[in-house]
C-alpha cells in the first residue's frame, strides 16, 4: 500500500512537471497579444471554471476554516503575483535569464520549509538541488549568449526574484492548508483568490481579446486548463504526500523538458552546454528523491 502510494505521488508530480514546462512554449505564443496581467487573469479564470465545475460534481464544498488562511496567501502570492510578475518579467529578459533567476525558488522553499514548516533538510536533498541549479544556470547561460540575442534588464531580474520568492511563499504557505483541505479544494479557492486579486487586469483583458489572435486565446485556454487547473491539483496531492523541500527540488526536471519541448515543437536544436544542464537537471533531482539505504531499509520495516 506504502508503495503504490508512493507510485501515485510521483505520477501526480511528473504530471505537474511536464505540464509546466508545455507552459512556457505556450506563454511565449499568448505573450505576444496579451499583456502580463490579462494573461494571467485569462488563464486563472480558465483555471476556475474546469475546477469549480469538478468541483460541484464531486460535491466537495468549502474547505475546513482552518485551512483558508494558506489558501488566501498561497491565491495570492503563487496563483497572483507570481503569474503576473513572471510574465512580466519575462518581457524584460530571456528566456534563459528567467530560468536561472526562478530557480532559485526551489531553494527558498526549502529554506522556508525548515523554518516555518520544520522540515529536515537531509544532504541528499541539499546535494540533488545544487546538482540542479547548476544544470539551470548552465541552461540559462546557453540560451541567454549573445548569438541568440539574449538581453537582461535589472527591472526584468528582480521581477524574475519576486516571481521566485512568491512561488516559495505560496507553496509553503499552501502545505499546512493540505491538512485540512483536498487537493482539489485547495487549489480550486486558491486559484479563485488569484483570479479575484487579478480583476483590475478585466479591462485589459477584454480589449485585447478583442484583437488577439486566435491561436494566442487557444494558448491563454490552455494555460488555464491544464498547466493551472490539472497541474496545480496534481501538485497538490503530491505535496501533501510529501515535504514541501522534495517537491520543489522535484521542479528542476522542469528546465530539461523545457529544453526537449523546444526541440520538438519550435525546432530550437539545443547546443551542448543546453544539453549538459538539462542532463545536470535530471541528475540532481534523481539524488535530490533519493534515500539513503538506511533510511530505506527503516522505511520498509516500518510499513510491514
Amino acid at each position: 500500500m506504502q508503495k503504490q502510494s508512493s507510485r501515485l505521488t510521483f505520477a501526480a508530480a511528473g504530471v505537474t512537471v511536464v505540464l509546466w514546462a508545455s507552459a512556457f512554449v505556450s506563454i511565449r505564443s499568448a505573450g505576444e497579444a496579451y499583456s502580463p496581467g490579462a494573461l494571467a487573469l485569462g488563464r486563472l479564470l480558465a483555471g476556475v471554471l474546469v475546477l469549480g465545475t469538478v468541483l460541484l460534481i464531486r460535491r466537495e464544498g468549502l474547505p475546513q476554516r482552518a485551512a483558508w488562511p494558506g489558501i488566501v496567501i498561497s491565491g495570492l502570492l503563487w496563483f497572483g503575483v507570481y503569474m503576473v510578475v513572471l510574465n512580466w518579467g519575462e518581457q524584460e529578459v530571456d528566456a534563459g535569464t528567467a530560468a536561472m533567476v526562478v530557480n532559485i525558488g526551489p531553494i527558498l522553499i526549502a529554506l522556508l520549509g525548515a523554518r516555518f514548516l520544520k522540515e529536515s533538510l537531509p544532504p541528499r536533498l541539499l546535494a540533488g538541488m545544487a546538482v540542479s541549479f547548476a544544470g539551470a544556470v548552465a541552461v540559462g547561460l546557453s540560451m541567454s549568449g549573445g548569438s541568440s540575442g539574449g538581453h537582461a534588464s535589472v527591472l526584468g531580474v528582480l521581477l524574475c526574484l519576486l516571481a521566485a520568492a512568491a512561488y516559495a511563499g505560496g507553496v509553503v504557505a499552501q502545505k499546512p492548508a493540505l491538512s485540512h483541505g483536498s487537493a482539489l479544494q485547495v487549489t480550486t479557492f486558491g486559484c479563485l483568490v488569484g483570479a479575484v486579486a487579478c480583476l483590475p487586469f478585466a479591462g485589459q483583458l477584454v480589449e485585447e481579446a478583442a484583437r488577439a489572435p486566435l491561436s494566442a486565446t487557444l494558448n491563454m485556454v490552455y494555460l488555464g486548463v491544464f498547466p493551472t487547473a490539472l497541474a496545480f491539483t496534481t501538485w497538490a496531492y503530491a505535496l501533501a504526500r510529501t515535504t514541501a523541500g522534495r517537491m520543489g527540488a522535484t521542479t528542476y526536471a522542469v528546465p530539461a523538458l523545457v529544453v526537449l519541448m523546444a526541440w520538438l515543437f519550435l525546432g530550437e536544436l539545443p547546443a551542448p552546454l543546453t544539453l549538459a544542464g538539462g542532463a545536470l537537471c535530471l541528475a540532481g533531482v534523481a539524488v535530490s528523491r533519493s534515500r539513503s539505504r538506511s533510511s530505506a531499509t527503516s522505511g520498509t520495516a516500518e510499513s510491514t
